[in-house]
């Protein structure tokens, strides 16, 4: 149930938020929108408004905005094969752009809960009351010793108390601007763990930062990957299919909301890079398209359009069946 929920949770959330790109961009740019649908399949809701109706289908792995003239020729003005070119390039690459700031924001929300993970022994964050604010700790502190034992990073610093028994003293060391200073710590059960109190940075600045970054990290990720699965270096293995990548949402629930938040700006973020590849019958491949077009003046005919996209949509297709098969079914089977 929490696999399904979870599952659920994370692709109406990424694709609704894709889709509404696509729909506010259109409506900005004075496109008629036919229908803003999430989900895939037979309807199970809809609404008409003004000119748009809004549907919720019943298989959660899609959806779709249908605007005026986009898969066939339209007299309507306002049909989006007569808006200009540079209109319907921002049209095409505003779901990305939403799955973007889906990430980005999703890790903001998880540094503000968590902090920001440091690879330093600093203090970046004391929680009161705790063990650590009683002893006098002070943010920007750096661990050095516990227990007579060296630490080096957070990591060290995590091991070094979460092994020790609550109300079990410590006998810690820190630096405190150059001058190494003394503390007894009683440590207390703190979240079903053995802890002191002490985290990670919370600033608003390191925050806000971090989303940013880690956003380009999983972005970068993404890309070693890809080139790494043309040169060979990586295999099938890397990639995951909707087996896969449903299996470890389900773990992520069931670990607790931050990893499922987790997976969510990661799904986010990869859905972002794979769309906007140029491949037919993804936003990538429309945009490239529309490149030739500004570029050229020569727009490629509706018929041509469709012949890539279907190839387009064959090779997806085609490489997700063999994912999920010699990918997703062979580590579950393993």
């Amino acid at each position: 149930m929490y696999t399904l929920l979870g599952s659920i949770f994370v692709f109406m959330l990424v694709i609704m938020l894709h889709e509404l790109g696509h729909y506010t961009v259109a409506k900005l740019a004075g496109i008629r929108v036919n229908e803003f649908s999430i989900g895939m399949g037979p309807k199970i809701f809809q609404k008409s408004g003004k000119e748009t109706k809004y549907s919720i289908r019943l298989l959660p792995l899609g959806g779709y905005v249908a605007l005026e003239g986009e898969s066939g020729d339209s007299d309507d003005p306002r049909s989006f094969s007569n808006v200009s070119v540079y209109k319907r390039m921002a049209v095409v690459v505003a779901g990305v752009f939403m799955n973007l700031i889906l990430a980005i924001l999703t890790f903001i929300i998880i540094a503000s809960i968590i902090g920001v993970p440091s690879d330093s022994n600093s203090i970046g964050h004391i929680k009161n009351p705790s063990p650590a604010y009683e002893a006098g700790l002070v943010k920007g502190d750096k661990i050095v010793e516990i227990n007579n034992v060296e630490v080096n990073s957070w990591t060290e610093i995590v091991e070094n108390i979460s092994d020790k028994k609550p109300g079990q003293e410590l006998d810690i060391k820190i630096d405190r601007d150059g001058k190494i200073i003394d503390k007894k710590i009683i440590p207390q059960e703190i979240e079903g763990k053995t802890a002191i109190g002490i985290g990670f940075s919370k600033d608003p600045g390191s925050v806000i930062k971090y989303g940013f970054t880690k956003t380009h990290e999983v972005i970068a990720d993404v890309f070693n990957v890809l080139g790494g699965l043309f040169t060979g270096k990586y295999g099938v293995s890397m990639l995951s299919g909707p087996v896969g990548v449903i299996s470890v949402i389900g773990q992520a629930t069931s670990a607790g909301i931050i990893n499922l938040l987790f997976i969510l700006a990661l799904i986010s973020a990869n859905l972002a890079v794979v769309n906007i590849l140029p491949i037919p019958a993804l936003d990538g491949g429309k945009l490239l398209l529309l490149i030739i077009e500004a570029i050229t003046g020569y727009k490629v005919s509706e018929k041509v359009e469709s012949i890539l996209s279907m190839i387009g949509l064959i090779l997806l297709f085609s490489l997700m069946a063999y994912v999920t098969i010699f990918g997703d079914l062979a580590r579950l089977g393993a």
